[in-house]
Formats: structure tokens, C-alpha cells, sequence
């Protein structure tokens, strides 16, 4: 865990991928360089969260919410080429800019809220992954949930890779969907007809409002808004006018083909659920597992529900590294805190698991569907929360300058953001308003009051703060500490005692070279080699086997070689622990420097083999010499 000094969103990948490169390339290499972001920010609009809700939309209404997607994708197009535009000309991700902006008790509840947001993006992952592995293989749900674990490390993987390889692995997901859901519209032939008249705005029930309000939290979700902002920054152009203008041209074109892919699968999802059950008269299909069974009675095909778990399986997956992605944003830009990527992926998918395993434990599997609803739910009450800070920022002329949005933008931006905050308010005071005729719990009532009212104060507050005049403009995060230290005369050290710590690998004599180079007259070496045989685990200090004496004869001869020259060595034997035993001995001989060899261990090596170099030297207050092998 750090605490970060660099501004740059994602930093291990900012600017990673340089578009200046492709100059004198074909035009569509030039073209194909910026895009990527989108098509990551995209599988959050089509992700487990929105199945449930577009499959309850679909067979209880028919085609008649249709609309609903249509506009939560055209709001999604808008507020994310806004989120784009943030990060490409100030080079800063919602996050960062709300911490610059607001007081900071307020951007407190910011961080919680977008936190609560990502929990339930995993939350609807979990799930929708779960659901997928039970469909496939038959096991019970409860032990699918726990499966979905096992990919903790596959981001950490795919940031090994590079970026263009981890949208390459996400791109083929989306193409894994995509195409399972064209075979399922060809075999379910719904009327195109019917399918244009649900074009046609209309909300039939309190239920279909519930249902609409979590198809457009499924769709519009508030985490891929601090993620866009940030992903564009992973591409290096030009800052002049003509460089800045080509990214956000480009960006919005990347922004519309992924989105547009994204609501092709969502209305597929909605129409497959029309046309198998709601006019076949089975109405009552609200869950993801009762689809899947009775997909092959439906449509007549074995083909049709195998797709369809596969299908859920990827967008699971794809959305779980994205959310991730998100969840790092949120919390180097409100916190200032880096913490590493697969503790930071654990912990979510830990707090996403812990309310799935609890609901399947006392209610068994009936209720997972419901769950899901629920959590499209609350992401739609977060989104007024990211939407209305983002508006302002791509508004504001004095930070955005000529790129600012113009008025017809900005008032498109505001009736969104009204529509959204009006639904989310509505379906909260029905939802109280039911419960109030329930319940006689004046505790709860309160409570549910309390909230209400500090839902709509901070509401408030993210509106009218940034258009107060402040005395004092917060300053940017700086990148570095600036300072105006200048070169002092040179220090050479000189150390009384190094230590060396030896694998007996090939890469000694490089070591054993570098302690002599760093030696001045009456330097002591302290020569360390740690015994990992069977036995050091059982019996520590106390091994005395054939390894042991012949590791320990290998360290003498070592150190006699320092002897001749006229050095004193003595040498010291670790056990069973690499890192902990080096840095024990290395403190207690008294060393005033480490000299350590890195074999450039990476990704499966480093689970394998452990990395050593990062324990010693954060166990260690001297100097650490590591020495490339």
C-alpha cells in the first residue's frame, strides 16, 4: 500500500499507447490506434445486471421498453464522449477532478457512494458468472459464487500484457456475446413490426418503472464514467488544438460503434425474452436460470440455452476487470491511495460475494434473480452523483477553455441528469410510500426519511457548489513535489560491513564482483544463503542434512576467496524463509549495505517462485544494491 504523488489516472499504463507512432501509417492503423477505451467501457453496458433487468422488461412487457433501452443508450453516448472529453483535455479522471473541486467532507460521500456503486457491479458479476458456471456444469450456485474467486488474478495477468492486449482479450469477449445473441434472435424470429412499436415511449405500471429505473441504472452506470475518463489518457498524442480536437473526434467514434454493439446485445436480450415468453404467454420469466431452461422448449433448439450460458459466462468475465479498473480510479483519485491491483481486486470481489453467499445460505437460490434487479437499482441512484460533477467540469471555460461544451450540449447534459435524479426519486418515495402502508416500524420509517433527506441535501450540494465563487481555487494534485534543492558536492560512501546474499546460482560471481567494487580498506563481508530444503520447514535452525553442510562448505569458499585478499567474511545460514531470514541476518550482523541479485522473475514465476527483493527491502533501513542477473 502507497500513498501516490503522481496525478495520472492508472499511471502504470498512462500514455502507454503512443498514437503519434502510426504517423505515415495507413490511415486506418492511424484510426485503429485510439480505439479500445470504449469497447472496455462498454461491456458494463452489457454486463449479468442488465440481463435480469432486461429479461424481467422482456417477458413481462413484450417489446414495450424498448424505448427505454434506446434512450439510456443515447444518454450513455452523450455522457460518456463528456467523460472522454474530461479526461483527454485535462488530463484527469472524475475522480481526480471531484477531489479538486468539492470540500472535502463532501467528496467523503462521493468515494462511498461510487464505492457502493462498484460493489454492486461486482455484486451483479458475481452472479451472472455464478448463474453462467451452474448452467454449464450443473453444480450448485453456492460453489459457482466461490469459483468466481479464481479469477482474481487474471487482471493482473492481462496488466502484465500491455493495454492493446487486454482490449484484445476484452474485445473478443464482447464478439463472444455478440455473436451467441445474433443465433438466438435468428432462432426466435421475432416481428420486426411488433419490435418497432415498442420504439414508442410508454410505462405501463409501477412494476414497469421499477423495471425501466434499473434498466437504465444497468445501462448508463456510473462506474464507467470514472473509468472512460481515465482509459483515454492511456493514449499519447499530440497536445496541440489539431492533436487535441483528432482524440476527441476519434474517441466519440470509438464511443458510438462500442455502444451501439452494446445495445444491440441488450435489446437482443430484451427481444428473445418478448418473443420466447412474453407472447407465448409466459409472463412470469424474471430469473436468468428459468430463461435458460425454458429457452430449449421455447425455440426448440439445445443450441439456443448452451449460447446463452456462454454468453453470460463472457460477460461476466468482462466486466468484472473493467469494474476493477474502476475501483483503482476511485480510489487513487479521492484517496490519493495505491494499493496492489489484485488486493484492491480481492477485497471487491470479497464484498461482492458476501451478501450472494448470505442471501443463497438463508433463502437458498430463489432469490439471486432479484438480487440482481436490486443491484441495477441502486447503481441508478448513484447516478446523479457522477453525472451532475461530470457536467460541470466539460462546462466549465476557465479549466476546459475553447473544448468547454456549448449551450445546446450542456442543456442536453441537464435534462438527462434531471430525468435520472427525477426517476430515481420517484421510485424511491413509491417504494417508501409502499412500505409506509406495510409497516407500522416508525424506527425504520425514520431512518428511511433521514436518508432521503440527506440523498436530496447532497444532491443539492453537487449542483450549486461548483457554481458558488470561492474565495480560494483548490490547487491541482502536483505530479511531483516541486523543491528547490540544488546538486551538493558529491558523497561517496563507505561501507565497514556489506552484506551479499547468495542463491548459488550462475549469477554469483556478478554479485560477489559488485561487493568487491563497492569495498574500501577493512570492509567485513557478510556472506548469507538461506536452505530451503523439505526439512527447514520441521526443524529450522536445527537442520543439519546433506544440503545444509554442503551450502554452508559452498559459503565458505566464498568467503575464503575475501580472506585472501585481506578482507574479513564470515558467512550465516538462513532457513526455510527466504525474504524473513535475510532481512533478520542481514540486521543482526550489523550491515550498512545489501547486495542482492534479481533473476527478472515475471507473472507465474513470481506466484511460484515468490518475490523476495520487495519483502527484504521493506524490512530493511540501509542501502539495497539490487543487481540485475
Amino acid at each position: 500500500m502507497m500513498t501516490t504523488k503522481s496525478d495520472q489516472s492508472l499511471s502504470e499504463v498512462h500514455g502507454s499507447v503512443d498514437t503519434t507512432a502510426t504517423a505515415g501509417k495507413p490511415l486506418w492503423r492511424r484510426i485503429a490506434s485510439f480505439f479500445g477505451p470504449a469497447y472496455l467501457v462498454s461491456v458494463g453496458y452489457m454486463d449479468p445486471g442488465n440481463w435480469a433487468t432486461d429479461l424481467a422488461g422482456g417477458s413481462q412487457f413484450g417489446y414495450k421498453l424498448i424505448w427505454v433501452l434506446l434512450m439510456s443508450n443515447l444518454m450513455a453516448l452523450l455522457l460518456q464522449s463528456l467523460s472522454a472529453r474530461l479526461g483527454i483535455v485535462r488530463g484527469r479522471d472524475l475522480a481526480q477532478a471531484n477531489r479538486e473541486t468539492y470540500p472535502k467532507t463532501i467528496n467523503v460521500f462521493l468515494y462511498i457512494l461510487a464505492e457502493i456503486a462498484i460493489a454492486a457491479t461486482d455484486l451483479a458479476e458475481v452472479l451472472g458468472m455464478a448463474i453462467g458456471i451452474q448452467l454449464l456444469t450443473g453444480i450448485p450456485l453456492l460453489w459457482a459464487v466461490l469459483i468466481t474467486l479464481c479469477d482474481t488474478f487474471l487482471l493482473l495477468l492481462l496488466q502484465r500484457l500491455g493495454m492493446r492486449k487486454m482490449e484484445a482479450f476484452i474485445i473478443t469477449l464482447v464478439a463472444i456475446i455478440g455473436i451467441s445473441f445474433l443465433v438466438e434472435i435468428i432462432l426466435a424470429k421475432p416481428v420486426l413490426s411488433e419490435v418497432a412499436k415498442g420504439f414508442v415511449p410508454s410505462i405501463p405500471s409501477k412494476t414497469a418503472l421499477y423495471i425501466a429505473i434499473g434498466i437504465i441504472g444497468a445501462t448508463v452506470m456510473p462506474h464507467n464514467l470514472y473509468l472512460h475518463s481515465a482509459l483515454v489518457q492511456t493514449r499519447k498524442f499530440k497536445r496541440d488544438d489539431a492533436g487535441i480536437r483528432r482524440a476527441l473526434r476519434l474517441n466519440f467514434i470509438d464511443s458510438t460503434i462500442a455502444l451501439n454493439a452494446a445495445f444491440f446485445v441488450n435489446a437482443a436480450i430484451l427481444v428473445l425474452a418478448a418473443s420466447a415468453f412474453y407472447y407465448k404467454g409466459r409472463t412470469d420469466v424474471a430469473e436468468i436460470r428459468q430463461a435458460h431452461t425454458l429457452l430449449n422448449e421455447m425455440l426448440g433448439s439445445s443450441l439456443a440455452p448452451m449460447l446463452f450460458a456462454i454468453a453470460l459466462i463472457a460477460a461476466g468475465q468482462s466486466s468484472t476487470i473493467t469494474g476493477t479498473l474502476a475501483g483503482q480510479i476511485v480510489m487513487e483519485g479521492y484517496l490519493r491511495l495505491r494499493i496492489n491491483p489484485w488486493l484492491r481486486r480481492l477485497l471487491t470481489r470479497v464484498v461482492a460475494i458476501v451478501p450472494a453467499v448470505i442471501v443463497i445460505l438463508i433463502n437458498g437460490e430463489d432469490n439471486i434473480d432479484a438480487l440482481l434487479v436490486l443491484s441495477q437499482v441502486v447503481l441508478s441512484l448513484q447516478l446523479g452523483f457522477a453525472v451532475i460533477p461530470l457536467i460541470h467540469f466539460v462546462s466549465n471555460k476557465a479549466q476546459m477553455g475553447v473544448y468547454a461544451v456549448k449551450a445546446p450540449v450542456q442543456i442536453a447534459a441537464w435534462l438527462i441528469a434531471a430525468v435520472l435524479v427525477y426517476l430515481n426519486l420517484r421510485m424511491v418515495v413509491e417504494q417508501m410510500g409502499d412500505y409506509f402502508m406495510r409497516s407500522e416500524n416508525l424506527f425504520v420509517k425514520a431512518l428511511m426519511v433521514l436518508g432521503l433527506l440527506l440523498f436530496v441535501a447532497l444532491l443539492l450540494i453537487t449542483i450549486v457548489y461548483p457554481m458558488l465563487p470561492r474565495r480560494k481555487t483548490r490547487p491541482l494534485l502536483p505530479m511531483h513535489r516541486h523543491t528547490d534543492t540544488l546538486i551538493g558536492p558529491a558523497i561517496k560512501p563507505t561501507y565497514k560491513t556489506i552484506a551479499l546474499a547468495l542463491d548459488f546460482s550462475r549469477f554469483d560471481a556478478t554479485l560477489l564482483g559488485h561487493a568487491l567494487g563497492h569495498a574500501s580498506e577493512g570492509t567485513r563481508f557478510v556472506l548469507i544463503h538461506v536452505v530451503e530444503s523439505a526439512t527447514t520447514r520441521i526443524h529450522g535452525s536445527e537442520t543439519d542434512d546433506m544440503e545444509t553442510r554442503n551450502d554452508l562448505a559452498q559459503l565458505e569458499g566464498y568467503a575464503e576467496q575475501f580472506r585472501s585478499r585481506g578482507f574479513t567474511a564470515v558467512t550465516l545460514l538462513g532457513y526455510h524463509s527466504r525474504a524473513r531470514e535475510i532481512a533478520r541476518l542481514v540486521n543482526e550482523s550489523g550491515a550498512e549495505l545489501l547486495i542482492i541479485g534479481a533473476h527478472g522473475h515475471r507473472g507465474m514465476l513470481d506466484w511460484i517462485y515468490g518475490e523476495t527483493i520487495d519483502s527484504v527491502r521493506h524490512a530493511l533501513k540501509i542501502p539495497v544494491l539490487i543487481v540485475s542477473a
